[in-house]
């Protein structure tokens, strides 16, 4: 049922392209990078992103008004979509031809970084690459062991939407999300569940996203990960999720293993509030648009459960910015970054495309010129942010594959192949193997 971004065979091959290649390519000269100078001293630099076709168009309006402003700057932009995006990167970074300027992700900035393919931005920051008015709390989420590979874009938050309307139509008060717990969560969910028609649910299964595990295990005082790389979570903490979600399923709290599965696999388009089939579901602030539009219905955000007794929800950055250690224009390619992450005419373009800007600057002047329901992200954000805990570190290398195993293993949970304490130890065990 995995496709696309979650077909393991890709991942593998991802995987294996990075170690068998991408080391023996680096420790060759720069020569090959992705940048070029030409006749007349004019620097050529190459810049790669994922995302829809709304973030294509945009982005090359950043590019056009960047070369606009630096005479001599050229810049070729390279997109696609996720689910290409990684294993093209992988291959461009094998064979020593590396884009100058590159969107990454959490998960994988400690991989590239730690195999020599991402510039050290360090001697680039407070100089070329402005770094004043960068949101303190996210700012140096893209650092390693004192070096910095990355620089967030935008910041955003893993929350709980929920369906105003459908709470109505079920005559079932939404919760106070100061202090309700996980069985309040699951009890509520029920109660929508059957106060509403058929094929309209409480809530969406939420085992298919290693960040929700992560918000449950910061409550908890644990982590996916710890700083160095090893496991930070107990079989206890990661049962507890698991039997949650059992208890979910067989009190009609969420739809049949069937439906659940399907439903994931369409994606946000298709997930059960933006089709008005289900009162609540765990996105992404940056994705409560996207849902707002699809559904019709009046939506909202409320904290995790459990926020009350130990905070486990974090600001995380949306993506990032990294430049390549091949490059032979570093400085130009910084440069790039600093008016990706300052210009105010960048930010006006943008808006909450990557995030809310990082630059809180800049943030507080784009929020006047935000959608409604960007404006209502942008203010839950504001409203959360002093309660929340500190971003966990970059993931080790593999971090990429965790979001897969956790999504098979949660299928087969779900319809009885393996118990909650197999699950836990084949989780264990496949994500110990994917870090290395």
């Amino acid at each position: 049922m995995l496709t696309g971004r979650n077909n393991p065979r890709s991942r593998r091959t991802r995987q294996a392209v990075l170690a068998a290649a991408v080391t023996g390519a680096l420790t060759l000269t720069a020569c090959g990078g992705g940048s070029s100078a030409g006749d007349d001293g004019d620097v050529a630099l190459r810049f790669s992103w994922w995302g829809s076709d709304e973030r294509h168009a945009m982005t090359q309006e950043l590019i056009d008004m960047f070369e606009e402003e630096n005479p001599g700057i050229t810049i070729e932009g390279e997109f696609t979509g996720w689910d290409d995006y990684w294993d093209r990167l992988a291959t461009n970074v094998a064979g020593r031809n590396t884009p100058d300027v590159m969107q990454h992700e959490a998960r994988y900035v400690r991989e590239y970084a730690d195999r020599g393919a991402l510039a050290d931005l360090g001697e680039f920051l407070g100089d070329t690459i402005d770094t004043d008015q960068l949101d303190e709390s996210v700012a140096s989420a893209g650092e390693i062991d004192g070096s910095t590979y990355a620089i967030p874009t935008g910041i955003n938050a893993y929350t709980l939407v929920v369906d105003n309307d459908l709470f109505a139509e079920a005559g079932v008060e939404v919760p106070d999300d100061e202090t309700w717990t996980w069985d309040d969560l699951i009890s509520t969910a029920v109660e929508v569940s059957e106060n509403t028609p058929n094929n309209v649910f409480g809530i969406q299964n939420f085992g298919f996203v290693d960040a929700h595990f992560e918000v449950f295990a910061r409550q908890r005082g644990e982590s996916m990960f710890t700083p160095e790389g090893d496991l930070g979570f107990s079989d206890e903490t990661l049962a507890e999720w698991w039997n949650l979600i059992v208890d979910s399923r067989d009190q009609g709290a969420e739809p049949r293993p069937s439906l659940t599965v399907e439903t994931q696999a369409g994606g946000i388009d298709q997930s059960l509030l933006a089709t008005n089939r289900g009162a609540a579901g765990f996105w992404w602030t940056n994705e409560f648009p996207t849902l707002v539009s699809n559904s019709g219905h009046d939506l909202d955000m409320l904290r995790f459960p459990g926020e009350s007794e130990n905070p486990g929800m974090f600001l995380k950055p949306a993506m990032f910015w990294s430049v390549s250690s091949q490059s032979e224009h570093p400085e130009e390619a910084a440069k790039f970054v600093d008016f990706l992450l300052n210009s105010p005419e960048a930010a006006e373009l943008q808006l909450s495309d990557r995030g809310l800007p990082v630059n809180v600057e800049l943030r507080e002047q784009v929020v006047a010129d935000l959608e409604p329901a960007d404006q209502l992200a942008a203010d839950f954000l504001e409203e959360i942010t002093p309660d929340l805990s500190e971003p966990p570190a970059l993931p080790p290398q593999g971090a990429g594959e965790i979001q897969t195993i956790m999504q098979q293993l949660t299928e087969q949970v779900l319809f009885d192949q393996i118990s909650v304490d197999q699950a836990v130890e084949r989780f264990k065990s496949e994500v110990s193997a994917a870090v290395g």
